[in-house]
């Protein structure tokens, strides 16, 4: 059975076919362009050309961010957190861990014992624990997100809890003559900071990342060293939500 798995994030939306156990197609697109180009609302719904992406309709699983006020035609709904659960489930091949999400506009930390959702916390007031933030401080200092991953050593004390004071903050140590590398490495900190709280109340001996935060090696360096867990990275990380969508189907499908 081929299956869909749609993703609605905040920042991006992710697309992924799996046939079986088998991932066959997959894209990701700038959110505001996707809801613009590729969809048409009608009654409430959102009718999506999937067969013009490249996927099949067979079966369309949906979940994320902008399921809240976007429903997509013919495809069933489920719950975020439990998408993202699957879909670690599956990339990883673990049972207990404790997950840690950070998508472009919230964070999502959940601890999972033999296979099941035992807590989670969430944080989606405040762009500071997200990816956006990462984005704004890395336009601030010149550098792509690829390069702030880069710097995990002798970080500069960052500690405005706003992501609009945060990058006045940036500001000022600049001014004050601080090393871009090592700004870079107080950037990432202060999200470290942020998530720590979550983390020590969920934690396990093995953390997987997830979410576009995952590509920030940086960041896995910073929460290994902190907290002595063992750290995982998705092969995937961008489209765990999706295809815990398709392990979803799958599960259901067979049990």
């Amino acid at each position: 059975m081929s299956v869909t798995g749609i993703d609605l994030g905040s920042r991006t939306i992710k697309i992924i076919e799996m046939d079986g156990q088998e991932i066959i197609n997959h894209s990701l697109y700038d959110t505001v362009s996707f809801y613009r180009n590729c969809g048409r609302i009608a009654d409430g719904e959102m009718t999506v050309d999937l067969a013009g992406l490249g996927f099949s309709r067979e079966r369309i699983i949906a979940t994320g961010y902008g399921k809240i006020s976007v429903r997509i035609a013919g495809a069933e709904q489920i719950p975020e957190i439990q998408a993202h659960v699957y879909g670690a489930l599956w990339q990883s091949g673990l049972q207990d861990f404790t997950l840690l999400d950070i998508g472009g506009q919230d964070t999502k930390v959940v601890q999972v014992r033999q296979g099941q959702m035992l807590d989670f916390l969430t944080n989606d007031r405040c762009a500071a624990s997200s990816g956006r933030y990462l984005e704004n401080m890395a336009a601030v200092l010149g550098m792509s997100l690829e390069e702030l991953s880069s710097f995990s050593e002798e970080a500069v004390e960052l500690n405005a809890t706003c992501a609009i004071f945060g990058e006045t903050e940036l500001i000022a140590r600049i001014v004050e003559g601080h090393p871009v590398s090592h700004l870079a490495a107080g950037v990432n900190y202060s999200l470290y900071r942020r998530v720590s709280a979550m983390l020590n109340r969920l934690r396990s001996k093995k953390i997987i990342l997830a979410g576009g935060g995952a590509l920030n090696s940086a960041l896995a360096k910073i929460i290994a060293r902190e907290t002595g867990s063992a750290i995982y990275q998705l092969p995937r990380p961008q489209y765990n939500g999706a295809i815990g969508c398709c392990a979803w189907a799958w599960r259901h499908e067979t049990a």
